[in-house]
Order: structure tokens, then sequence, then C-alpha cells
């Protein structure tokens, strides 16, 4: 068995919450290819110009190679 890892970057959005985007960016990234471990690299989110808010986080994602 590989004691190996690649790790990649992703950003997530939502409009509803940060835990909504990390779940969304977790989802697509593990039916490409299963999730071993994420970390929470950045948090941060926008004001569109219609006032609404998106929030975005910057995961790293672990997978085994």
């Amino acid at each position: 068995m590989s004691k190996s890892f690649e790790v990649i970057e992703r950003v997530g959005i939502s409009t509803e919450s940060i835990s909504e985007a990390i779940k969304s960016v977790l989802k697509e990234a593990n039916e490409e290819k299963p999730v071993a471990w994420f970390e929470v690299v950045e948090q941060r989110g926008r004001l569109t110009s219609d006032g609404s808010v998106e929030f975005q986080v910057k995961i790293k994602i672990g997978r085994k190679l």
C-alpha cells in the first residue's frame, strides 16, 4: 500500500456558507478520485454587484497515490 499522497488545491464557492463551499468542492474532488484528507488554507468572501454574499474557501486536498 502506498504511503505517498498527492496534494492539490481547489477553491470552493457557495452563496450559503463556508461549510457549503467546503462540502461542494470536496464532493466534486472525491468524484474524480477518493479524498483522504483536506486542510482549509484560506477563507474569504465577496459582495456581489446585486448585494448578495459569496463565500469562498481554498483547501488543500490529499489523495493516496
